[in-house]
C-alpha cells in the first residue's frame, strides 16, 4: 500500500467510504454525467433553470438513480458473493448478473410540523423508492450445449415489504394529485431508468469487476398512482380497471372471467389516439375507443393488483354490507332509498357492537390494521348478532369463509409454497364469492362493482401465474417507510382518538 502512487491510494480509500463506489456504464448512460461519486441532488436538477426562475427552497431531495441502484448492490455484496459459493458457481463462468427491481411510489398526506404555533399547513409529500427483489446470475454455458442456460437466482429478497430492503430514491413534497409538479419531479428519474434499460453496469463486487443488468417493474402503486402514471380517468370512471377495459357494468355482470389486456405500451397508443382523434368520433365514441386513456402516459408501470389496497378495499366494502345486512336493506325494494338519518343509524349501531366486542375504535378512513381485524370469523359472528334472519347470518358466514380462503393468495410471499390449496381453489372460490354478490346481495351489486373487489376477482390467478406472487411486489415496503419519514420531521399523523 505505502509505495503504491497517490492517486490509487484515493481511490482504494473513497473504496472504503459509505455510498461511494466507483462504477461505469456501457454504453454510456445518455444524458446523465458519468461521475459516480455524487451525494444527494436537488430534485430539480435536470432541469434547465431560466433567468426569471425564482430559486424556491427545494421541493424535492433525490439521488441519482444509477448511484443509488450501486449502493444498494455493495450492501448485498457478501450475500451475492454466499450466493455464488452456495450455486457452486465460479467466478470464470458468469458473465453477468440480472437484477429485479421493484419501485413503489406513494403520496402521503398532511406531513406539517405539528407543535409549531400557527395554522396547520396543508403540507404533502410524495416518496420513490425502490427494493432489489432478486439478483440472478447469467453462466456460460458448457461447450458442448447451444442454448444459453437460464440465470441462477443467488439473491432473493426474504422480506420485499419490510421498510429496511425499500430504499428511498426521492423524496418531495408535492401533493400526488398536483399531476404536472410530480412529473416534473420525477421525469429525470424516468429518464435515468430508461436509460438504464439500454445500458449495462460495471461494477467491482467482491473484487472482481462485475456487469450487471437491470429490469425494472413498478408495482407499489396504489389504483390512484397507477392511473396517474398511466395517463387513465380517476378511479371514479366507468373504466373501472387498471388491468383490462372492463366497464363498471360489465364488470359486476361478468364478475369473474377477464384477462388483462392492458400495458403501458397499449396506453401510450391510446393516448395519441386520443390526442389526433383520427377517425374524428365525438367524445363518447373516442373515450370508448381508448377505454378511458386521457393523459399521456408517463411512467411504465407493472399491470398487477396492490395488496396491501386490496385488503383495505375489499374491507371497506364489507363494512358497508354489515351495515345494509343490519338494515335489512335486502327486504327494501328498489325504489325506496334508505335516508341518511337510518344510514347513520346503522353504522352506529355496527360501530358500537365492534367496539364492544372485538375493541375495535372506529377509524375515519380505513387502514391496514383495521381491515385485517375485521375480515375475520370472528367479527362476522359479531355482526350476525345484530342481524335477525338466519338465512343472511349464514350468507355473510359464507361469504367471509370463501374470502379468509381466497385473501392467502393475493397476500402471500410465495402463495405456491406459503398456501398451494387455496392457490388451487383460487377460481372455484372466486365464482361461488361472484355467485354470492349476484344473488343474495344484489341489492348491492346490480350493474356496480367496487375496483379492487373486480380485480380480486377477475385477475389474482393470472396475475401469480404470471409474476409468482403479488404480495411480494406489493406497495407495504414503501408505506412503512413513510412511518419513518414522518418521525424523522418529528412529525406524528393525528392519531384518531
Amino acid at each position: 500500500q505505502i509505495f503504491q502512487p497517490l492517486h490509487t491510494l484515493r481511490a482504494a480509500e473513497k473504496e472504503l467510504l459509505p455510498g461511494f463506489h466507483p462504477f461505469e456504464w456501457q454504453p454510456t448512460l445518455k444524458a446523465v454525467s458519468s461521475s459516480w461519486d455524487v451525494g444527494i441532488l436537488d430534485g430539480l436538477s435536470g432541469w434547465m433553470s431560466s433567468v426569471e426562475d425564482v430559486p424556491a427552497d427545494t421541493i424535492a431531495r433525490r439521488f441519482r438513480y444509477d448511484v443509488a441502484l450501486v449502493s444498494a448492490l455493495k450492501d448485498l455484496e457478501e450475500d451475492l458473493m454466499e450466493g455464488l459459493r452456495e450455486h457452486g458457481l465460479d467466478d470464470s463462468s458468469v458473465t453477468g448478473f440480472i437484477v429485479t427491481i421493484k419501485e413503489s411510489c406513494d403520496g402521503m398526506g398532511d406531513v406539517s410540523e405539528k407543535h409549531g404555533g400557527g395554522p396547520a399547513v396543508p403540507e404533502k409529500a410524495v416518496r420513490f423508492s425502490f427494493t432489489i427483489m432478486s439478483v440472478s446470475a447469467q453462466v456460460e454455458p458448457d461447450d458442448d450445449e447451444e442454448s444459453t442456460a437460464a440465470p441462477v437466482v443467488i439473491f432473493h429478497e426474504m422480506k420485499p415489504n419490510s421498510e429496511l430492503s425499500c430504499k428511498p430514491l426521492c423524496l418531495m413534497f408535492v401533493d400526488e394529485s398536483d399531476h404536472e409538479t410530480l412529473t416534473a419531479i420525477l421525469g429525470p428519474v424516468v429518464a435515468e431508468r430508461n436509460a438504464m434499460k439500454e445500458s449495462r453496469l460495471i461494477l467491482s463486487l467482491g473484487g472482481l469487476p462485475r456487469s450487471f443488468r437491470f429490469h425494472f417493474r413498478g408495482t407499489g402503486y396504489d389504483e390512484k398512482m397507477v392511473r396517474e402514471m398511466e395517463g387513465l380517468e380517476a378511479s371514479g370512471s366507468t373504466y373501472i380497471c387498471t388491468l383490462c377495459d372492463s366497464t363498471r357494468a360489465e364488470a359486476s355482470h361478468n364478475m369473474v372471467l377477464h384477462t388483462i389486456t392492458r400495458s403501458h405500451q397499449e396506453n401510450l397508443e391510446r393516448y395519441e389516439l386520443w390526442r389526433t382523434n383520427p377517425f374524428t368520433e365525438s367524445a363518447d365514441e373516442l373515450r370508448d375507443r381508448v377505454k378511458g386513456v386521457s393523459a399521456k402516459p408517463f411512467m411504465e408501470t407493472q399491470p398487477t393488483l396492490d395488496a396491501l389496497h386490496c385488503d383495505i378495499g375489499n374491507a371497506t366494502e364489507f363494512y358497508k354490507i354489515f351495515q345494509d345486512e343490519i338494515g335489512e336493506m335486502h327486504a327494501r325494494d328498489a325504489d325506496s332509498a334508505p335516508s341518511r338519518e337510518e344510514r347513520r343509524r346503522w353504522r352506529a349501531a355496527l360501530d358500537k357492537q365492534l367496539r364492544k366486542k372485538l375493541k375495535l375504535k372506529p377509524v375515519m378512513r380505513m387502514n391496514g390494521n383495521y381491515a385485517r381485524r375485521l375480515m375475520t370469523d370472528e367479527a362476522v359472528e359479531v355482526v350476525c348478532e345484530l342481524v335477525r334472519s338466519e338465512e343472511r347470518q349464514q350468507a355473510l358466514r359464507e361469504l367471509m369463509a370463501l374470502y379468509l380462503q381466497m385473501k392467502p393468495v393475493w397476500r402471500s410471499t410465495w402463495p405456491a409454497r406459503e398456501c398451494p390449496d387455496q392457490l388451487c381453489g383460487y377460481s372455484f372460490n372466486s365464482q361461488r364469492f361472484a355467485e354470492l354478490l349476484s344473488t343474495t346481495f344484489k341489492y348491492r351489486y346490480d350493474g356496480k362493482i367496487t375496483n379492487y373487489l373486480h380485480k380480486t376477482l377477475a385477475h389474482v390467478p393470472e396475475i401469480v401465474e404470471r409474476d409468482g406472487s403479488i404480495g411480494a411486489w406489493a406497495s407495504e415496503g414503501n408505506e412503512s417507510g413513510n412511518k419513518l419519514f414522518r418521525r424523522f420531521r418529528k412529525m406524528n399523523a393525528r392519531q384518531s382518538k
